[in-house]
């Protein structure tokens, strides 16, 4: 068996606090399967596990879900963090952050704060989101900006709103966002189950494209505009969060450690910090070494010259649409399941019935 490469500490770490959530959002990417996530971890269990993450040198504490804000400990958990000197983000709905609340953590040292909204129009952002919240997304993010808070705007993208990508871009700036993530829909989760209403069209995509490259001109040094095309459409796939357990690693509700927020969908043994430190799952367990580095790797990626840069792909869609998460990410032109990534592209060209199953809500 060949040597487990050299592993750095992640500077990241995702801390899904709660998969409860107040939204019913047809993309969600948490598991289907939430039955087995109601054991939560406690405060004191989560200020353990953010006590070793800093120890090992991790840098940033991404504090989201579900919704964050429905853990009534939140305050204390940030303060424990700032205290430990790790930066602290809240990626929220934003649905429950009042100015009491907010100021509770302003006070505690939350440092910074992504709202997630699902359009610029009221009424397309509620049918997507499963419940009526667009106008207390926009005050929240009027509360956070009030608040002297660096901004964030996400809106996963997909057929139902792309169109309208160019309001969305002045919908972000009218808040006064610092930072606009536009993100393509990941077919995970209940995206998986609403794929075909969700794949944009490539002509979508190319006017997408177009108006991003204009907001970023004009807005340059005011606001980031980020934006990430769906794998579907990519010629090579991304690195799975910038290589598999090599940069950043998340924590599940219930202690689960796994190295990207969808990997518990994989046959992998579990590794949880009830039972193991942080420091001995990042680097010995094997969820965590599964898939690093490059030794893994069947063919074509092993003689590939991008093997380092992309890294296969992502282990997760690699299963999810073949089975088998060793194989190279269906999405690269190379792949020898290429087709199945094709094929679901041309079945969604044809598609006339848009109708959304909506997630069930757990709050």
């Amino acid at each position: 068996m060949s040597e487990q490469p050299m592993v750095d500490a992640p500077y990241g770490l995702l801390a899904e606090l709660t998969y409860r959530c107040p939204l019913a959002c047809s993309y969600c990417s948490n598991p289907l399967n939430m039955s087995g996530y109601t054991d939560e971890l406690g405060l004191q269990e989560w200020k353990a596990v953010m006590g070793q993450a800093a120890e090992m040198g991790v840098l940033q504490a991404h504090l989201s879900g579900g919704e964050p804000l429905l853990r009534r400990d939140l305050a204390e958990l940030v303060a424990f963090c700032s205290g430990v000197g790790l930066y602290t983000n809240l990626v929220t709905s934003a649905v429950g952050l009042s100015p009491s609340r907010a100021a509770e953590l302003r006070e505690a040292g939350l440092d910074h704060v992504q709202v997630s909204i699902q359009a610029d129009d009221p009424a397309l952002s509620d049918r997507i989101a499963g419940t009526p919240s667009f106008e207390r997304k926009l005050r929240a993010m009027a509360l956070v900006k009030s608040l002297g808070w660096p901004l964030t705007v996400n809106v996963v993208l997909h057929r139902q709103n792309i169109d309208r990508i160019a309001s969305v871009i002045r919908m972000a700036e009218e808040a006064g966002a610092d930072r606009v993530e536009l993100a393509n829909t990941q077919y995970y989760g209940w995206a998986w189950r609403n794929r075909d209403a969700l794949l944009p069209g490539r002509e979508q995509l190319e006017a997408a494209e177009v108006t991003v490259r204009e907001a970023r001109t004009r807005l340059a040094g005011r606001m980031d505009v980020l934006y990430v095309i769906p794998d579907y459409y990519s010629r090579y796939p991304k690195p799975c969060m910038g290589g598999w357990a090599s940069r950043q690693l998340t924590v599940a509700p219930n202690g689960d450690v796994l190295p990207c927020p969808a990997a518990q969908s994989l046959p992998l043994p579990r590794a949880s910090v009830r039972e193991q430190s942080l420091a001995a799952i990042w680097h010995d367990s094997p969820v965590m070494n599964a898939y690093r580095g490059t030794d893994w790797m069947p063919s074509p990626c092993r003689d590939c010259d991008r093997r380092e840069i992309d890294f296969g792909g992502c282990r997760c869609q690699a299963f999810q649409l073949t089975g088998d998460a060793s194989r190279t990410d269906p999405v690269c032109h190379l792949s020898p399941d290429h087709s199945l990534v094709t094929d679901a592209v041309d079945a969604a060209r044809t598609v006339t019935d848009l109708q959304l199953i909506p997630r069930p809500h757990r709050a």
